[in-house]
C-alpha cells in the first residue's frame, strides 16, 4: 500500500518553493534557479534531491551556514581550467556559474573542467549535466558530500554519497550515488513515517545491514558493490576536494549539519563533441547504441531492458500530464517551514 500523498503542478510547487527561499532572502534569481532545480528533480521522479531539501536550505540560512547573496568568485583559470570559490554560496548558483564557464571553455579549447569549493548542496547533479549536453557537449558532474559513509571495512564514516552523472545530446542520463541509494532516499522515509527501507540501503552503527528506517537514520549508509563503492567515492574526493584545494572527508559539513560550514567542492568535466564529430552524428551513434543494448532479449520477470535515462523520463512525461506527488509528511514540513516565515501555503 502507498503512503499517503498529495498532488500539485510543477508550476505551483516550484512557486511555492520560490516563495519560501525569498522569505529567507535568497535574491529572486537565485531563488528562481534554486526553486526549478529541484522541481525538476521532483519531476524526473528523483524525490531525494526535490522540494524536501528546502527545510534544510532555510535551516542553512537561518543560522549562517549559507550565504545567500554570495556571488563566488575565480581563483584561477588556466587554459580549459578552473578552480571557482563559492563563498558558502546556494550550491545552485554555485553550479550554474561554474558549468557556464566549464561550458564557455571547452568551445575555446575542447575540453575544460571546472572544480569548485566552499559551496553547498546543488540539488541533483543531472540538472547542470543536462545544461552541458544542451550546449552540444558531454557533460560530467561530480561532487563530494557530508561524510556519512564508512569506507569498505570500516564502521566509522568517512566519505560521501560521492554522485557521478554524465550527460550527453541523446537518449540516455546516468545519474548515480557511489552507495546503494542517495541519503536522501533514507530521509525521506523517516520524513514520511515510513518504518522500513529497502534490504540494502543502510547498516547499523557496527556494521550490520538493517531495513529500519529509525537504526539507519543513526547508522551508516551502504557502499554501492562494497569496496568497488569506496573506490569510486574516493575517485570523487579526488576529482572534488583534492582538485580544488577544499575540505576533504570528514572536514565538511553539511545540510542536516548546524554551526559548520558545508564546504562541499564539486566538478564540472565538458567536452566538446564538434571537435570530434558532429554532434547530429553523435547523437546518432548514442541512438544505435542504445538501440542494441535494449535489443536484448529481458530477463525473467522483466518486460523491456531500460538503460540510464528512461525510468526518469517516463516519470517526467507522467509527472507533467498528472502532477507530482508529495509525501504527507514532506508537505506538512513544507507547510510548516512556509507558514512560520508568513509565506501563503498552496491549497492543494
Amino acid at each position: 500500500m502507498s503512503d499517503p500523498e498529495i498532488f500539485i503542478s510543477a508550476p505551483e510547487l516550484t512557486q511555492f518553493a520560490r516563495n519560501i527561499l525569498e522569505a529567507v532572502k535568497v535574491p529572486p534569481d537565485k531563488s528562481d534557479l534554486a526553486a526549478t532545480s529541484l522541481v525538476a528533480a521532483n519531476l524526473r521522479g528523483v524525490d531525494s534531491h526535490g522540494v524536501q531539501l528546502l527545510a534544510f536550505y532555510v535551516e542553512q540560512i537561518e543560522h549562517g551556514d549559507l550565504i545567500p547573496t554570495a556571488e563566488g568568485h575565480v581563483i584561477s583559470e588556466n587554459g580549459g581550467s578552473m578552480i571557482f570559490h563559492g563563498e558558502d554560496g546556494l550550491g545552485q548558483h554555485v553550479a550554474n556559474v561554474c558549468s557556464d564557464h566549464a561550458i564557455r571553455l571547452a568551445k575555446q579549447h575542447g575540453i575544460s573542467m571546472v572544480v569548485s569549493r566552499e559551496s553547498n548542496h546543488f540539488g541533483a547533479a543531472a540538472y547542470w549535466a543536462q545544461k552541458m549536453a544542451a550546449a552540444g557537449q558531454i557533460g560530467i558532474v561530480m561532487c563530494d558530500a557530508s561524510s556519512i559513509v564508512p569506507p569498505w571495512q570500516a564502521k566509522q564514516t568517512r566519505l560521501g554519497t560521492n554522485p557521478i552523472c554524465m550527460a550527453v545530446p541523446g537518449p540516455w542520463l546516468l545519474d548515480m550515488a557511489t552507495t546503494t541509494v542517495a541519503a536522501n532516499k533514507i530521509f525521506k522515509a523517516a520524513f514520511n513515517k515510513q518504518p522500513t527501507i529497502p534490504p540494502g540501503w543502510a547498516m547499523d552503527s557496527e556494521g550490520v545491514p538493517t531495513t529500519d528506517t529509525q537504526t539507519a537514520l543513526k547508522g551508516l549508509i551502504m557502499p554501492l558493490g562494497g569496496y568497488k563503492g569506496s573506490g569510486l567515492a574516493m575517485m570523487v574526493e579526488i576529482l572534488c576536494a583534492v582538485l580544488s584545494g577544499g575540505a576533504m572527508s570528514s572536514e565538511l559539513g553539511g545540510i542536516r549539519i548546524r554551526g559548520r560550514k558545508f564546504r562541499v567542492n564539486q566538478s564540472f568535466l565538458a567536452i566538446e563533441i564538434e571537435r570530434f564529430m558532429p554532434v547530429p552524428e553523435f547523437t546518432a551513434r548514442v541512438e544505435k547504441l542504445v538501440g542494441m543494448i535494449k535489443s536484448a532479449a529481458p530477463a525473467a520477470g522483466y518486460d523491456e531492458v531500460l538503460v540510464a535515462g528512461d525510468p526518469e523520463w517516463r516519470m517526467e512525461e507522467k509527472r507533467q500530464r498528472e502532477g507530482i506527488p508529495i509525501g504527507l509528511g514532506t508537505w506538512q514540513t513544507l507547510a510548516e517551514v512556509a507558514e512560520k516565515r508568513g509565506v501563503p501555503v498552496p491549497t492543494v
